[in-house]
């Protein structure tokens, strides 16, 4: 418990918010766009279980360009 003091959550909090801010808007995507490059239900486990990475990774390579 000591550690978790000691943590600068000011730097800790804005990060944490641009992960949930892109985990939202990419489900939001996965949910409205018609067709992805793969199965939606596997692109929303990527953004879902890959936490920064999975977003960026959707948007960059799920998403077709049609």
């Amino acid at each position: 418990m000591e550690q978790l003091a000691n943590i600068n959550w000011a730097l800790i909090a804005p990060l944490f918010v641009v992960q949930v801010i892109l985990a939202i808007v990419a489900l939001i995507d996965i949910a409205r766009i018609h067709a992805t490059n793969g199965p939606k239900w596997v692109w929303v486990l990527v953004v879902l279980v890959i936490n920064t990475i999975g977003p960026i990774v959707y948007f960059i390579f799920g998403r077709k360009t049609s």
